[in-house]
């Protein structure tokens, strides 16, 4: 990869399975309008708890703002999936890894989208505390692999720190 490119390797079902929840979660975010949804609420906390007058005036400011800001972040990271997609989901596919060019000026939108990801999962299985879930329990395989693909782009984000102090 170039200095303005960073490579994510991840397996070729891992492609699949994000662009998938990439999807799943574009389609949550927009059929949010208007209607409650505790799992899109996770994406828009409210700073102001022991305040719900505030708390819904900034909501109301910033509600729409902040969910398309997740949907145009999923799009980056779905951008950036898409060349590995061609359409024929081929569990038996042979490759052992494909590297995910990732933009550096894209890495935020990637942080951003698997934690949102991982706030919606959570939302559905009543998840409040990271560690609260019994690891044991497959329903929270996919919210456990998030998370390790998350420290892994964090370990790559904050590399691009390191070296950018070094300069």
């Amino acid at each position: 990869m170039t200095a303005r490119t960073i490579s994510f390797r991840l397996a070729p079902i891992e492609v699949q399975h994000l662009a998938a929840l990439i999807d799943q979660l574009t389609e949550v975010i927009a059929a949010a309008d208007g209607h409650p949804d505790p799992a899109v609420d996770r994406l828009v906390p409210a700073p102001y708890p022991d305040d719900p007058d505030a708390a819904e005036a900034f909501a109301a400011a910033t509600r729409d703002d902040l969910l398309d800001r997740r949907t145009a972040d999923a799009a980056i990271v779905r951008g950036a999936l898409s060349p590995f997609l061609d359409g024929d989901d081929d569990p038996d596919d042979e490759r052992e890894h494909v590297d995910v060019a990732i933009r550096v000026v894209d890495i935020d939108s990637w942080l951003r989208t698997i934690t949102a990801l991982r706030l919606v999962i959570a939302g559905r299985l009543g998840i409040t505390i990271d560690d609260e879930h019994d690891l044991d329990d497959p329903r929270f395989g996919v919210y456990d692999w998030l998370a390790y693909r998350l420290d892994g782009l964090i370990a790559i984000a904050d590399g691009l720190d390191d070296a950018r102090d070094q300069a």
